[in-house]
């Protein structure tokens, strides 16, 4: 099974390990020509069955270094075990999670950068079960996010829909390889949005879900109900090691804009607009923003203009909803180029062409 990293934050045991959703049975609704009806009865089974051979597991040759005695590194005891102790060498270990085929033409594969991370050896096992040796393109750990290249005779690709677009309440289907059991298909909503907190400097702007998540789906798709990839499963809050229901996934949006970044130059490079931010309550119109409590000098913000105080409403015409969203909007830019700033000031708005610079 797949063996990752735990995080504790403040009691919460954090596993990013990819996400599977059981939830309550879909109501019927009014959703247009979604497949949700056969036969006068509600089923996902069209849809699971079209964007299935998508879906891929994933095993990983890992090389896990081993741990060299603490005195060893110690001058003062080290003379007692001889002064050529031999340096301590990496074992070979497995792991198991899942991925995505979002190219079929050119044999793209989007997963978890902890997925393959110190990966010897990766194989792609298809749902005809079909094993295929994987290159790995380029993983970028701030994201989480991989891409992986296979052969492209006979692949099928998950188009990928716009994850801004999604809202609380709106159900999705999870898919993954649990446990190393096989391709497993789940069920639940989008339970948040914009989340963040997991880990230390990363780019978070998780989409939240009631899914329950395994060792073995990290990497696998959570798609809406047209079947469109909307985030790669990666994390769960597990107090007792357990799951809880609170999954995370990370939006396609950021893994298409690291994907590209990856495939033209093979790592990920990302931009600053040079504020410390907050977030804020909503103002009397509902609108949401993050209030600037920091301007670096020098930066590409403070020659554009914008203070302490300013509360940052849009970028480009987008509303930010929050910190973690107006970084990952801001980060997943062109370095050296210019984004529109919508801003509040002392109740008037005021917009400000800023130039991004590297992080």
């Amino acid at each position: 099974m797949f063996l990752s990293i735990l995080v504790r934050r403040g009691g919460r045991l954090i596993l990013p390990l990819l996400i599977l959703v059981t939830a309550p049975a879909l109501a019927q609704r009014d959703v247009g020509s979604l497949p949700l009806m056969r036969d006068g009865v509600p089923t996902l089974a069209p849809l699971v069955e079209r964007v299935m051979p998508a879906v891929v597991s994933v095993a990983v040759v890992q090389n896990v270094p081993q741990q060299q005695n603490p005195l060893l590194r110690d001058p003062l005891f080290r003379r007692f075990f001889g002064q050529s102790q031999p340096e301590p060498r990496g074992r070979a270990a497995l792991a198991a999670g899942s991925g995505v085929i979002v190219d079929a033409s050119r044999g793209y594969v989007l997963t978890n950068a902890h997925v393959v991370a110190n990966a010897q050896q990766i194989r792609v096992t298809l749902s005809d079960r079909r094993v295929l040796n994987a290159e790995l393109v380029g993983a970028d750990s701030t994201s989480d996010i991989a891409v992986l290249r296979i052969p492209t005779e006979r692949l099928s690709a998950i188009p990928l829909g716009n994850s801004d677009a999604l809202k609380v309440g709106d159900y999705v289907v999870a898919i993954g390889n649990p446990f190393g059991i096989g391709q497993t298909v789940t069920a639940g909503i989008v339970s948040g949005l914009s989340r963040s907190g997991l880990g230390n400097g990363r780019l978070e702007n998780f989409i939240q879900t009631d899914a329950p998540i395994n060792p073995g789906n990290s990497g696998g798709a959570l798609i809406d109900l047209y079947g469109r990839l909307v985030g790669i499963n990666s994390a769960i809050i597990a107090p007792g090691g357990g799951n809880v229901g609170i999954g995370f996934a990370v939006p396609t949006n950021i893994a298409r804009a690291v994907m590209d970044q990856i495939v033209r130059t093979g790592k990920v490079q990302y931009a600053r607009l040079g504020v410390l931010v907050s977030d804020t309550v909503p103002d009397a119109s509902g609108r949401l923003g993050v209030r600037i409590q920091q301007v670096e000098p020098g930066s590409g913000a403070a020659k554009a203009g914008l203070r302490v105080g300013d509360v940052i409403v849009s970028v480009d015409g987008r509303p930010v909803h929050s910190a973690s969203d107006l970084r990952s909007r801001v980060a997943l830019s062109p370095v050296d180029s210019t984004v529109r700033v919508e801003v509040v000031r002392n109740g008037e708005t005021k917009t400000f062409d800023v130039r991004l610079s590297g992080a």
